[in-house]
């Protein structure tokens, strides 16, 4: 999908006033220029309000800037597979995506490296993004969290959930309750649930979490695989409680529904901007993300939700009432624990074979 068509007008002009000897300062604005006009880059993004968003806040005001093209495209699993494919065949339908740091580890660990470096470290802007947002083959642009949501009307008159705790407390807090079907973050509440300190969750004591899980099975009354089965569930009030993602029961509170949002001991991770190894156009996806990271740009965000954004300064942009919903907000992030990439990396395998053989009991 990227633009192989012969060098165009507009880029034979510019090659001759190059090389005709203008001044040096001159010559390689020009070149930029029409490189430009020949350009488009295929970013792969999540679909439904991220690519809405970006496509308003980053795709058309990057392209009416720069004259390089931006198509966003869907991809709703890790594309970990897909990228891996694209960057052996040198095919590549997408020239950078949206993946999350789980994601940039197993393609930059091992033989082969399927990212770019993006060099970036040094730029006047993305420096001021915090290096825990960061690594060399990713720039740091959402921060998703999962947290406990409720509905409001089930505890109306009563105390509402406040952490994995209550969660697990099913005297105290009788009702409907919801997990996910897989170890990820699932592990991680059973253990805090249990008494563990964010501190000190990693490595997983992973038999004590299934200890712990044990103790709550037989009132789970739905095990879910997907946001979109969350989403609806909070809808319909088929569960009272879930562990979920925050943007699944921030969707559901924007239709209405009566949902609390628990930042209390939220587990959180960073989505990055991620360039494919070997794509001709790795220049001008730099120049994207340069573009895309600005704090004021980012806080346009929240026009269409509570963005994570990775900007401290963007927050100067944002509503004092928004921003309280943001997972990057001072008070939600430092109540929460980062999800700890490296070690999902080392022992996923082991681990989904544990829980599964558990939760098929």
């Amino acid at each position: 999908m990227n633009d192989h068509s012969p060098i165009n007008s507009s880029r034979r002009r510019a090659l001759k006033v190059a090389a005709a000897g203008l001044g040096t300062l001159a010559a390689p604005a020009v070149l930029q220029y029409a490189r430009a006009q020949s350009k488009r880059i295929v970013v792969r993004d999540d679909g439904g309000i991220y690519t809405k968003a970006y496509s308003a806040v980053y795709y058309k005001p990057f392209t009416e800037k720069t004259g390089i093209e931006v198509v966003g495209v869907q991809a709703n699993a890790e594309p970990v597979a897909q990228i891996r494919s694209m960057v052996e065949t040198r095919n590549y339908t997408w020239d950078m995506a949206k993946i999350s740091q789980p994601a940039i580890l197993l393609l930059t660990q091992g033989g082969k490296v399927y990212l770019e470096k993006h060099g970036l470290e040094g730029d006047a802007t993305i420096k001021t993004i915090p290096a825990h947002f960061m690594s060399p083959y990713g720039v740091g642009t959402n921060v998703y969290s999962t947290v406990l949501a409720y509905r409001t009307d089930a505890f109306k008159g009563r105390k509402a959930p406040s952490s994995w705790a209550d969660f697990w407390n099913v005297k105290d807090f009788p009702g409907r309750r919801a997990l996910r079907k897989h170890p990820f973050d699932t592990l991680e509440e059973s253990l805090m649930a249990a008494g563990t300190a964010t501190s000190a969750l990693y490595p997983l004591n992973i038999d004590q979490a299934i200890a712990n899980l044990e103790k709550i099975k037989a009132n789970v009354d739905v095990w879910w695989n997907s946001g979109a089965q969350v989403e609806q569930m909070l809808k319909s009030g088929e569960v009272d409680m879930v562990a979920t993602w925050v943007s699944r029961a921030q969707s559901a509170a924007a239709s209405g529904a009566q949902v609390g949002i628990v930042w209390n001991q939220n587990l959180w991770g960073v989505d990055n901007w991620s360039i494919l190894a070997g794509t001709p156009n790795a220049q001008a996806c730099r120049e994207f993300i340069k573009f895309a990271s600005d704090p004021k740009r980012m806080a346009s965000l929240v026009e269409y939700f509570p963005a994570g954004v990775t900007q401290p300064d963007a927050f100067k942009y944002i509503k004092p009432e928004v921003a309280k919903n943001c997972p990057t907000h001072p008070d939600n992030i430092k109540s929460g624990v980062q999800i700890n990439a490296k070690y999902w990396l080392d022992n996923q395998a082991a681990v989904m074979e544990k829980f599964n053989g558990w939760i098929l009991k």
